[in-house]
């Protein structure tokens, strides 16, 4: 695990300067927008931000440069690799202040969101907070994964997804964490592409520290625009999903295990349906199933979006389902 620097021991007050790290890769289009959404955050303590950089394709370079050369609360760093994890753990060894958000190149904080966070740690002692993923789209397809995403017939019951009340939590969107919860499980683990967030709340959790859901720290998330990127994104949320079970026994439960078996009982069904047709029963029960909910969750939603709505909750069960069974024990943290 990494090593990160102490913070000086001279911040201290009701409202502690804040330390906010972004992974960015090819960000050129929001990336100034995000920072300036950051930068004017309402907030009472002063606040510093580190993009750690990697090879993007477009200029996303030039604009993160540009933000810093205008504005000297604003640091850049390297990601050579190009992967999150790293990002966010050289970000974080470039940070000065008690308390450090993660904030994606391309979320839209609400203006108190940093105020509610620093609120929230103080009142309940958590090591990280955060709140709910507020998926929103522009297009029709978009608008029918945003409705699929805070929904539990597309990702179950997670609070962070579908809303719920305060209270501790496995993990939580984002993050806002104390300096000290990450100082003492040496931040993220480099080893995971994928889940990294999860991963580091389970040592956090693990080693006696509180992970904590506000539902007040709400940040707007733009969907995947079509179903290749869609799909893609959910194969690798299942592949590394079953990465992390092998980690860290214990961690998986039926919610988890329901897209495997759904996958594994539709194949099973198609392959004897030749010589058993009430094979064909399965897969049918599930498409039956599929479009009653989509019925039921696409209240209210144009045309032109419920009709993508069944196919984009396929995509995402068949493809985290379909990622968690064929993750290869290679991707496994080796273990000499």
């Amino acid at each position: 695990m990494k090593q990160f620097p102490d913070a000086p021991s001279t911040q201290t007050g009701l409202w502690p300067p804040v330390s906010v790290i972004m992974p960015v890769l090819n960000e050129e289009r929001h990336l100034d927008e995000a920072v300036t959404m950051v930068l004017s955050q309402d907030y009472p303590g002063q606040i510093e931000v580190v993009l750690a950089v990697g090879p993007s394709h477009d200029r996303t370079q030039e604009v993160a440069d540009a933000i810093a050369a205008r504005d000297p609360r604003v640091t850049v760093v390297p990601n050579p690799t190009g992967r999150t994890p790293n990002a966010l753990n050289a970000a974080i060894a470039a940070t000065t202040c008690e308390i450090i958000a993660r904030v994606d190149g391309h979320a839209m904080l609400p203006s108190d969101y940093l105020k509610v966070a620093v609120e929230t740690l103080r009142e309940t002692g958590a090591d990280n907070v955060g709140g709910v993923m507020a998926a929103e789209g522009v297009t029709a397809f978009e608008q029918a994964v945003a409705r699929a995403m805070t929904s539990k017939i597309g990702v179950g019951a997670a609070a962070f997804h579908v809303g719920g009340t305060a209270g501790p939590a496995d993990t939580v969107y984002l993050g806002v964490f104390r300096r000290s919860a990450l100082l003492r499980v040496g931040g993220y683990d480099e080893h995971f592409q994928r889940a990294q967030d999860w991963e580091m709340n389970h040592r956090i959790r693990q080693t006696g520290g509180l992970v904590w859901f506000q539902p007040r720290m709400r940040v707007s998330y733009r969907p995947r625009p079509n179903v290749k990127a869609l799909a893609k994104q959910y194969f690798h949320y299942g592949r590394w999903r079953r990465v992390v079970a092998r980690t860290h026994e214990g961690t998986i439960n039926l919610r988890y295990l329901a897209p495997p078996g759904a996958v594994l009982a539709m194949l099973a069904g198609l392959l004897v349906s030749p010589w058993f047709p009430l094979g064909l029963i399965i897969p049918g029960g599930y498409l039956l199933a599929i479009g009653a909910g989509t019925v039921l969750t696409g209240s209210g939603l144009p045309s032109g979006v419920k009709a993508r709505l069944m196919l984009v909750y396929i995509t995402m069960h068949l493809s985290w389902g379909w990622g968690f069974l064929t993750s290869p024990r290679k991707l496994s943290r080796p273990t000499s």
